[in-house]
């Protein structure tokens, strides 16, 4: 499995523990991310990691901001990206399961190492479920990005 990791200065304090965290379970990181807690701006970073699972470069991706909000909302600007905010185990695995989460954004103010690593654990665990009520929710979804798209494109061409 190949996770694409970023953060930003907020998610700096976090970062070695989860790329140790993933590289002793022999999983292979992409790292984006900030070096320091000097500010960077993370939809810079939400960009680099999202493309990464967009081109299959990496299985899934996780970020770490603040509190993970920021990361969730510019992730999820991205055609077929379908981020969560997860601080509890139980959403981390139902997010893949219900809704084939394919980013995990955190919060490095919100939770600390233990708690991360058994959100990830379960993130990294889950599955997305077979059952036709999932999959035919995650097609909207998908529909309403191509909807989304093309009403954007029209009030391009209308200037």
């Amino acid at each position: 499995m190949k996770i694409a990791v970023g953060n930003d200065h907020a998610g700096y304090p976090l970062r070695d523990y989860i790329i140790n965290f993933l590289r002793d379970r022999k999983i292979e990181v992409i790292y984006f991310g900030s070096d320091s807690k000097e500010p960077v701006d993370f939809p810079d970073i939400a960009k680099k990691v999202c493309t990464s699972v967009q081109n299959n470069e990496s299985d899934r991706g996780i970020m770490i901001c603040g509190t993970g909000v920021g990361a969730s909302i510019a992730a999820n600007k991205f055609v077929d990206i379908r981020a969560a905010v997860c601080h509890d185990t139980y959403s981390a695995h139902q997010c893949i399961e219900h809704d084939n989460v394919n980013v995990l954004c955190i919060g490095a103010q919100i939770i600390g190492e233990r708690v991360a690593k058994e959100i990830i654990a379960k993130f990294l665990k889950a599955e997305f479920s077979t059952e036709e009520q999932f999959r035919r929710r995650v097609k909207k979804i998908r529909d309403i990005e191509i909807y989304s798209a093309r009403q954007l494109q029209n009030l391009k061409s209308e200037k």
